[in-house]
């Protein structure tokens, strides 16, 4: 066997050895790599979005915040900002850089560890797309691979708007979209190039860079990059000197705390049950709701306002540290909309959502239960019924229950009118006694009261405790025409593509006749007109509903309605401390009611209250009772349900 041939057997070997080799590592480095056909039906996590009933943004739910915008409207500034920081020779290589990767190579032998990375553009893409963040030579290899085959499938402009609508900017922001909106509070098409420059800073290190963490270090990172654009004649000396001045003007949106915040929260659950949460923080779905967000804004501003006044009232009574709460609840007679929603005073502080989960005595306000059953049995509001004080015996050995009136003063005779606009206890005991304390609490059950109530007297005052949104959905019953209404606050729920693929519709059943109903909103109008609601008459529209307040001032509620909207108001310490001497639901709660209620009477047509068939206004006095054919001297027009 002669030399030549010996060696080129050697050579053959060596040769086929090595390929054998590289062949084995490529196929072992590349048959568990995705398949890049996949992009084209890649859907990232889109935000989805919640309006209220005029089309205003409320709130935003999102795993990782994406909008994502055609190359088109992205400015130059920004995309020459990216690749001269990220990747300055992008328009130049395959998808790997090979001299950068030389270059990174020796500083990491260098320093033993993984210093410097050389990934161009399109291997960051290939990353963020389909890969781990992992630092390894393996998953390098798949990146370079990958990068190869998304240079070969699409153009330069192609990759680097993918690269430009998913690569993370820190505080939730993935593509420069959702960065430019968290950051600056408005579009990228908008953005000033020190704003862009300042952008184009933040993939090296968004936790680090964050404006909103590290503002001084995002400055100097900014002013970086503006002086490699400068240095690379992308940007003139002019334009480079003025954005080095530029002040640093955040959004200053440092957390997910949106507008009615309780409103939101409460609709998350029904939107868990009704799409799940994994399509609701990644779908991009459209959630409409049935919010008003003046009357919201309204409500709230009457809450600071009233809140404050209240806290220095509890100062002067030498209350230390007071810290009251207040919630309010808002909702469409008709329909059940639920048009405004507050369960505390700072979400912030306290997200318990006393509207819909605190349960409180009602106290005087659940005294138009009682009323309403004996309107239901045929006793007219005219009718008298006694007012001194009176005992009831509890069983052998047991000390008798005495109720007492508010004022601790007796008024004798009185009508059941003057008697509930009055807001006396012991006409309600007496009357709660006539016709069964159990009929009482079924009765409030058919318009919506759904926590247990005791089958006992005290009832009649106000004992068991409720929610604020069961009483006003009971309330809301008697303006309705004697119809119940399911609270509801979304009205239709749009994919990412706009298809309407939930659909809200209103709950109805009967819970009581619709002549009872009008009887009982004529003598919760008095409340307004001759009792302790007087304050509302400010407002100047037709107007009923009832006071409550609980033993020691510690529950102070207004609960009333509109033709068109109910709604009730709650004020109270949450550790059931008072509240303070003579701070009633008159002095505590109405003055929120009221305002509540007149921003929403505006931009509604007149209406009253319904006067069905089965009905007679008659004038009676409210004191005697007495019926007279036509008005009188301190005569009243009252409703009568006809015999």
């Amino acid at each position: 066997m002669s030399r030549r041939f010996l060696i080129t057997v050697i050579a053959v070997l060596v040769i086929g050895t090595a390929a054998g080799l590289m062949a084995g590592l490529f196929f072992g480095t590349t048959r568990d790599l995705p398949q890049i056909e996949a992009l084209k039906s890649f859907k990232p996590s889109s935000v989805s979005r919640v309006y209220s009933e005029d089309g205003v943004l409320l709130a935003e739910f999102y795993a990782e915040k994406r909008d994502p915008v055609p190359l088109a409207i992205v400015p130059t500034f920004l995309q020459n900002a990216i690749i001269n920081t990220e990747d300055r020779n992008f328009y130049d290589h395959n998808g790997v850089d090979l001299k950068g990767i030389a270059r990174a190579i020796v500083k990491d032998i260098i320093a033993r560890d993984f210093v410097e990375g050389a990934s161009t553009i399109t291997q960051q893409l290939a990353k963020t797309l389909f890969l781990t963040r992992e630092k390894s030579i393996d998953r390098k290899l798949k990146e370079a691979i990958l990068a190869f085959q998304l240079e070969r499938r699409y153009t330069k402009e192609e990759i680097l708007e993918l690269y430009l609508n998913q690569i993370y900017f820190g505080s939730g922001a993935y593509g420069v979209e959702s960065a430019s909106r968290i950051y600056f509070g408005k579009g990228v098409s908008e953005l000033t190039l020190a704003e862009c420059a300042l952008l184009a800073g933040l993939p090296k290190s968004p936790s680090r860079y964050s404006p909103l963490v590290n503002p001084d270090k995002a400055i100097k990172r900014r002013d970086l990059v503006l002086k490699l654009l400068y240095n690379r004649h992308r940007i003139t000396e002019r334009a480079y000197k003025a954005a080095v001045e530029e002040p640093l003007a955040l959004n200053g949106q440092k957390g997910r705390i949106h507008q009615a915040p309780y409103f939101i929260d409460y609709l998350k659950k029904e939107l868990a049950g009704i799409v799940g949460l994994d399509r609701l923080y990644q779908d991009g779905l459209t959630i409409h709701t049935t919010l008003n967000l003046k009357l919201q804004i309204a409500g709230e501003a009457s809450v600071a306002k009233n809140m404050a006044r209240l806290e220095a009232r509890m100062k002067k009574n030498r209350i230390k540290n007071p810290s009251p709460q207040c919630a309010f609840f808002a909702m469409d007679t008709k329909t059940g909309a639920i048009l405004a929603m507050a369960g505390g005073r700072d979400f912030r502080k306290s997200p318990f959502n006393r509207a819909t989960q605190a349960k409180r005595q009602p106290g005087s306000s659940f005294k138009p239960f009682i009323y309403g059953l004996a309107v239901e049995q045929g006793i007219d509001q005219n009718q008298m019924i006694l007012d001194s004080p009176v005992s009831f015996s509890m069983g052998r050995g047991k000390k008798p229950w005495q109720p007492k009136n508010f004022s601790k003063k007796y008024s004798g005779e009185i009508t059941l009118r003057k008697a509930l606009a009055l807001s006396k206890n012991i006409p309600a005991v007496r009357l709660a006694d006539t016709i069964g304390v159990a009929n009482v609490a079924a009765y409030a059950r058919r318009l919506g009261i759904t926590s247990p109530l005791s089958n006992n007297l005290s009832l009649s005052l106000g004992t068991s405790e409720t929610t604020l949104m069961e009483l006003t959905r009971a309330y809301a019953v008697f303006p309705n025409q004697g119809i119940r209404s399911t609270p509801m606050g979304i009205t239709r729920i749009e994919n990412r593509h706009g298809r309407t693929i939930w659909e809200g519709r209103p709950t109805h059943a009967v819970a009581i006749k619709r002549d009872d109903a009008a009887v009982i909103t004529d003598m919760l109008a008095a409340v307004v007109t001759e009792g302790t609601g007087k304050q509302a008459l400010s407002i100047g529209k037709p107007l009923a509903g009832k006071t409550g307040t609980t033993d020691n001032y510690r529950d102070a509620l207004f609960l009333g309605f509109s033709p068109y909207v109910a709604a009730g108001v709650w004020v109270g310490n949450d550790d059931y401390t008072p509240l303070g001497r003579l701070e009633t639901g008159a002095r505590a709660a109405l003055p929120i009611w009221t305002d509540l209620m007149e921003t929403a009477w505006k931009n509604r047509p007149s209406a009253h209250f319904d006067i069905p068939d089965g009905v007679t206004t008659r004038h009676m006095d409210p004191d005697s009772g007495r019926i007279t054919p036509e008005p009188v001297k301190g005569s009243v027009p009252a409703l009568f349900k006809t015999p």
